[in-house]
Formats: C-alpha cells, structure tokens, sequence
C-alpha cells in the first residue's frame, strides 16, 4: 500500500539576506528624502524671504523702502548675527522712517502661526498685520488671515513701549467684548487661532518695542546697504 502524499513544505528563508535588503531599502529611502530636502531648501527659503519682505511693506502703509537690522546685547547690526533679534526698519519715499516691521509665532489650533506686525512711533500703535504662515483648519481659523473685521483690530492696536514691556499688554477677548484700544477682537468660532496671532504679536512686541523706542535715532535710510 501506497503512502500518503505529504504537502509539500518551501525551504526557510534565509533571514540575514532579507534583513540586509530591508536595511538597504531603508538606506536608501533616506538619502533621497535628504536629497530631495537639500534640492527644495534654497526654493523654500527664497519663497519665505519674498512672503516676509511683501508682508513688511503690506503691513506699513506708505513703505517704499525697508532696512533689515539685528538686534543683541550689544546694540544694532547690518548683518545677522547669532542670538540676535531681527526686525525691519521702513521707510517712505522721502526716506523718513515710517516704523519698524517684525515676525512673531505662536501655536495656534492645527500648528504654529507666523506672522508680521507693522509698528508707527507716532501713534505708538501697531498699523497692520500679515499671516506669513500657518495651518489653521480651512474655512474657520484661517479666517485670522482674511476676515475683514477681524484684520480691522491692526488698523491702530496700541502698543506704547515702557522701559521693560508695554504700558498695556496686548490681549485677545471674545468676539464682541472689545473695549480698549490694546485688545484684539477674536472671530466667533476661531478663538484658538485669534489668540494665537495675539499672542505673536504681544509676545515679540513686549521683547522688541521696548529696545528699538529708544535707537528710532539711529534707522536712518542712508544706513541701508
């Protein structure tokens, strides 16, 4: 009698060759990421340094020429220098100083919220303000970038600098409780994202405004270059 037929059974795979293609895939997954990020970084970058430069003039009503300047413990500076602050000095067609213009951040609802703030020393008010950057949800907190009622609290947000901050801190209240020239009205259903450009600004107004009231002397159009 005839024994049964037993299936038959594939040999093991060898574990090591299956280990070194996985690791070799992955390798080279990585590199090409890398790669791909070292391509897209001076396109990145040129694309951010042309929305900041169009958001400085957008915020500075009157602007025609800007000055890029550092500021550190030890005073201003025409080129980056480590730890220092940077900020841009604007200008009217004549050459007289319009106010300063500078970046804040901070979280917002979905990710950071970066923005732009224009500052005017005569009315020691903030007169504009850009979204640079952010990823609000569509349709409700990326309204902080385009709602007209909302943009309207920049159009003269006071911010007068004292020796270490601001005489009033810059804050956002719910929609329709506004009553003072240093609050930000929040949009109804975004006041995660209302604050969060609040708190850029008041964040990097309170750190900034102090030092630049007293050097407004020296930014100067013919110190550009």
């Amino acid at each position: 009698m005839n024994a049964p037929l037993q299936p038959a059974v594939a040999p093991p795979t060898p574990a090591r060759p299956m280990i070194l293609v996985l690791g070799g895939i992955a390798t080279l997954s990585g590199l090409l990421v890398v790669l791909v990020y070292h391509l897209t970084l001076p396109r990145i970058e040129a694309n951010r340094r042309a929305a900041v430069e169009a958001a400085v003039f957008a915020v500075l009503p009157g602007a025609a020429r800007r000055q890029s300047l550092w500021l550190d413990e030890a005073g201003l500076h025409h080129q980056p220098v480590k730890g220092g602050r940077e900020f841009h000095a604007v200008f009217d067609g004549d050459g007289r100083l319009l106010g300063i213009a500078a970046e804040g951040v901070a979280q917002g609802y979905a990710g950071p919220v970066r923005l732009i703030w224009g500052w005017r020393p005569d009315c020691r008010c903030i007169v504009g303000m850009r979204i640079v950057g952010m990823t609000e949800t569509p349709g409700l907190g990326d309204k902080v970038a385009s709602d007209e009622a909302f943009l309207a609290n920049f159009a003269a947000l006071e911010a007068r600098p004292t020796a270490d901050g601001l005489e009033h801190p810059i804050a956002t209240v719910r929609h329709g409780r506004k009553q003072q020239p240093w609050e930000i009205d929040a949009i109804s259903g975004a006041t995660i994202s209302s604050r969060a450009v609040g708190e850029a600004i008041a964040r990097s107004a309170e750190t900034l405004l102090p030092r630049v009231a007293g050097l407004l002397e020296k930014l100067t159009v013919e110190e550009e270059g």
